[in-house]
């Protein structure tokens, strides 16, 4: 197939983009490369990608209405795997504007696309973070997702309001991903684990947030991936009528969310412990409150993605992280 990829030369995107591009599907990338973290990272996933010759690429802002529908009416792609975004809790507190340009315009003009192109499927990146305020764990695809606690969680929702709308209105088959603290290698420099991986490495202390309390469903980025294709090739279809609204289906649209996360959640401190097996290494610790817009745990109920395409993300932390370490030490010559 011909695929549209948006955020190639992202951590998530890129390693999707390759894994299409291996099984033989032919991928147009798009990315504007912004200089949120390191460039020279995101330029050398994009030279991982050059050397197949069903890669291109398109140096565009998903916010430019004319050359997004450029790319969709002279390419026509099958389908569309949207994981471009500005990401970031943390930030969206500090440059709000960038998110709704991103993240809301940017988004409605790849539905835009796709309406008027006749993608037979988009699979976009949603986020753990919809869940918000809840409490009730783990956190299910089920339930209600009306309290988003961050700018970017509330974008992320606004997708999946969006995503549905243009499903029921166009019949464009959706699928929505919640994406669970993804790690591994060629990751985000504004991650944790690459946070503490440099300092550490650096003998710098590392800031732990609420006091070491969180709780997350760490999930590799194998498992992210082996999830996002097989639902890629997963078309929707409107859910039977049911007894009353279900946030994770349609009654009237090819629509589904799912969650891709690592069903056991890890305290933070033992994720440092790990890391510092990994590393050889002690971490200096700096002690902090919990950040506003932060969670204090995720919980990832992941039962519906089993059911819908066979597939759970089962790679533990001890193993991820190692792989990640020696990722960065090579790539960096640390």
């Amino acid at each position: 197939m011909k695929i549209l990829v948006t955020g190639s030369a992202g951590f998530i995107g890129n390693v999707i983009a390759k894994e299409l591009l291996e099984r033989g599907d032919e991928v147009l990338g798009i990315d504007n490369l912004n200089p949120y973290y390191d460039v020279a990272l995101k330029e050398a996933r994009h030279e991982r990608l050059a050397k197949y010759p069903g890669f291109s690429t398109f140096h565009e802002n998903l916010e430019d209405k004319n050359a997004i529908a450029r790319i969709f009416s002279d390419h026509r792609p099958d389908r569309v795997i949207h994981l471009a975004a500005q990401a970031g809790v943390r930030y969206s507190l500090e440059n709000p504007h960038v998110y709704v340009d991103s993240n809301i315009t940017g988004f409605l003009n790849i539905l835009e696309g796709c309406r008027y192109t006749g993608v037979s499927h988009l699979v976009y990146a949603s986020s753990s973070s919809v869940y918000g305020a809840n409490t009730q764990m783990p956190f299910s695809v089920h339930h209600a997702v009306d309290h988003p606690i961050s700018l970017y969680a509330a974008t992320k929702r606004a997708n999946e309001l969006m995503a549905h709308t243009y499903s029921h209105l166009f019949g464009l088959p959706v699928t929505g991903l919640r994406f669970f603290t993804v790690y591994g290698p060629w990751g985000r420099p504004d991650m944790a684990l690459f946070l503490f991986v440099k300092a550490i490495d650096e003998g710098r202390p590392i800031d732990v947030f609420n006091e070491g309390r969180m709780k997350r469903s760490f999930t590799y980025i194998d498992d992210i991936v082996g999830a996002a294709v097989r639902t890629l090739d997963l078309t929707p279809k409107a859910a039977p009528a049911a007894d009353r609204p279900d946030p994770a289906v349609s009654r009237t649209a090819p629509f589904r969310i799912f969650n891709i996360g690592h069903g056991e959640p890890v305290e933070l401190m033992r994720y440092i412990e790990i890391l510092e097996d990994a590393l050889g290494k002690k971490a200096v610790l700096n002690m902090l409150p919990l950040q506003p817009g932060d969670v204090p745990a995720s919980h990832a109920e992941t039962k519906d993605l089993e059911e819908a395409v066979g597939f759970e993300p089962l790679t533990p932390v001890e193993v991820g992280i190692r792989r990640f370490v020696e990722w960065y030490r090579d790539f960096y010559k640390t």
